[in-house]
């Protein structure tokens, strides 16, 4: 079973790491679109879940926004967030920046208090107005599971060209407004060759190099998790909580201030 979000709009939901956040899906909600195909997202593998919508307009994120948030106001609801997720990559959507603008907008106009978030993979932050886009939200949760550009490729699978050194060389332009975010997770998967190939960033020979590209980066906080919701992949487990645990205080020893989902 996979998870597909309504687009645009979809919640509030009680988000483990963010509160009460109500979601923005910039996607079709009849399919997936991202430039990962992360053997774990919880909205199934890109292949089976092609869309056959089109993307939703600004137009349409703007008034269904207002319409919720103004509900929201008037019933005496609570929201900690405003959050870019959904059914693949936000920052793909061709009109992202524009679309930033305007829940920045109706954020100020609704809930003031509230964060506007985006959680995405960093694909796309070299893209001049993506990047300045992101520097505008409050919380820019920036995905970077390991350094190693074989387990990326195993377990992320970049739908084109990735080079995670790029990747890491923006995100410390960003200034320390990054949060990182880390999936941590093992188990035993198929391989480009159909063979079985065991996974597990938790170790050592990952997590070492990952904290030294963390003091390369400077972001102003860490959140790491572990899987939660139903996968696509058979074969892949939870990392322990004392597992998390421990990688979690490795990563506070080098000065970052750090969250967990279990």
């Amino acid at each position: 079973m996979t998870l597909m979000h309504r687009s645009p709009i979809f919640g509030p939901v009680k988000s483990r790491r963010l509160g009460i956040s109500l979601g923005i899906n910039v996607m079709p909600d009849d399919g997936k679109w991202c430039s990962f195909d992360c053997v774990y997202c919880e909205c199934g593998l890109n292949k089976d879940h092609r869309p056959s919508k089109p993307l939703p307009t600004i137009e349409e994120i703007e008034y269904k926004l207002r319409e919720r948030l103004k509900a929201m106001k008037e019933s005496g609801e609570d929201l900690n967030t405003l959050t870019f997720s959904g059914n693949g990559e936000p920052t793909m959507h061709p009109k992202f920046p524009e679309i930033v603008d305007k829940v920045l907008h109706l954020r100020d106009e609704y809930f003031p208090k509230a964060k506007v978030t985006v959680l995405s993979n960093s694909t796309q932050i070299h893209r001049k107005e993506v990047f300045s886009a992101l520097m505008r939200v409050d919380n820019a949760l920036m995905k970077l599971d390991t350094v190693s550009p074989e387990y990326i490729e195993l377990v992320d699978q970049p739908a084109g060209k990735y080079d995670v050194e790029s990747i890491i060389e923006r995100l410390a332009e960003m200034n320390g407004h990054a949060v990182i975010q880390t999936m941590f997770m093992k188990g035993n998967i198929k391989g480009k060759d159909g063979n079985m190939v065991s996974v597990d960033n938790c170790k050592d020979e990952y997590i070492e190099p990952y904290i030294e590209t963390l003091k390369k980066i400077k972001p102003r906080q860490v959140m790491i998790y572990t899987l939660d919701r139903e996968w696509p992949t058979e074969g892949l487990e939870k990392a322990s909580r004392e597992t998390m645990d421990g990688i979690a205080e490795k990563i506070r020893k080098a000065g970052f201030d750090t969250s967990v989902s279990y």
